[in-house]
């Protein structure tokens, strides 16, 4: 078990460190970064003294092992709109994200886990089409424009919900909706198809013949073993709600983390844009190691593999 973590760990390490060497790069292909600050009253004192301050007078490989260090202390360097630390602006928008990941994350995982295990035991029936319909169409269906249609129908024609921006419960709603259903569409799909699989299986239909009851076979039997192709989604599912989703945070006017890195990018912020890559990419490695270890704890076998 140790040696299966330390594995991951290490790969783990190797991807962050790569990231960072591609994050630090593209925000040297446009060239030299003082050019943002140029202006007609620019002299090359000024030039000089910037290259000091920000170490651009130093070879790139030099620039990019500086850069690494204060990045590992989280100073990412200060946001080129707000003239502040770009970890703190951040930071600033994690709390919106967070609370918008996890109002989608519940309503994503108690709509699509259910709808599965319900549309592979009754297979067949009515049920079951409406809830491969339900899958179908979710997954289909662009988030920007579900956002978009949401707002136009709940918003603007029933004028019932807000269309946008951070406030009371009522705000979450669409938002949610929004990132929700494409997500519960992804779990129905896999619970169904590793409901169905466990299902047919010779151990399932061995408690059946002991007069297990329906209810256990279907829960303690049936979906603890196929837990591992949702668990999967859920957990990246959940990295990419933490780091922010950037097109439902746009379309609704969420002052969230991925708003920020679309604002960062026209602006042209990347102490700011390279940080949200940064960070982003270290929660999703977490949740993947953390995934590893459930599963290694699930399925010994896995362990050992």
């Amino acid at each position: 078990m140790v040696r299966f973590i330390g594995r991951r760990v290490i790969y783990s390490l190797v991807v962050l460190l790569t990231t960072s060497f591609i994050v630090f790069g593209l925000s040297r292909a446009a060239g030299d970064p003082r050019n943002l600050f140029l202006t007609e009253y620019t002299t090359k004192e000024t030039w000089d003294a910037w290259g000091r301050e920000y170490n651009l007078d130093k070879p790139l490989v030099i620039q990019y092992v500086v850069w690494l260090g204060k990045a590992l202390r989280g100073d990412f360097g200060h946001s080129l709109r707000d003239h502040i630390n770009a970890l703190d602006v951040i930071m600033q928008r994690v709390p919106a994200t967070l609370q918008l990941a996890g109002a989608s994350f519940i309503a994503a995982i108690f709509i699509g886990v259910p709808l599965g295990v319900m549309s592979a035991v009754k297979r067949g029936t009515f049920w079951d089409y409406v809830g491969r319909t339900l899958a179908l169409f979710g997954q289909a269906l662009p988030p920007y424009w579900l956002g978009v249609m949401l707002i136009l129908l709940f918003a603007v024609s029933l004028d019932v919900l807000p269309s946008g921006r951070k406030g009371g419960i009522d705000h979450y709603i669409l938002p949610a909706l929004t990132l929700g259903w494409g997500a519960a569409s992804g779990l129905l799909r896999l619970t169904r198809s590793a409901m169905l699989e466990v299902l047919d299986s010779e151990y399932i239909k061995f408690a059946r013949s002991k007069g297990v009851t329906a209810s256990l076979v279907v829960w303690k039997h049936a979906f603890r073993n196929a837990l591992i192709a949702p668990l999967t989604y859920s957990t990246l599912l959940l990295a990419g709600y933490l780091t922010g989703t950037v097109v439902t945070e746009t379309v609704f006017s969420w002052p969230g983390v991925g708003r920020l890195a679309v604002t960062a990018v026209f602006n042209n912020d990347f102490p700011v844009l390279t940080g949200v890559v940064l960070i982003g990419t270290a929660v999703y490695l977490a949740v993947n190691l953390l995934t590893d270890v459930i599963y290694a704890l699930m399925d010994p076998r896995i362990r050992f593999g």
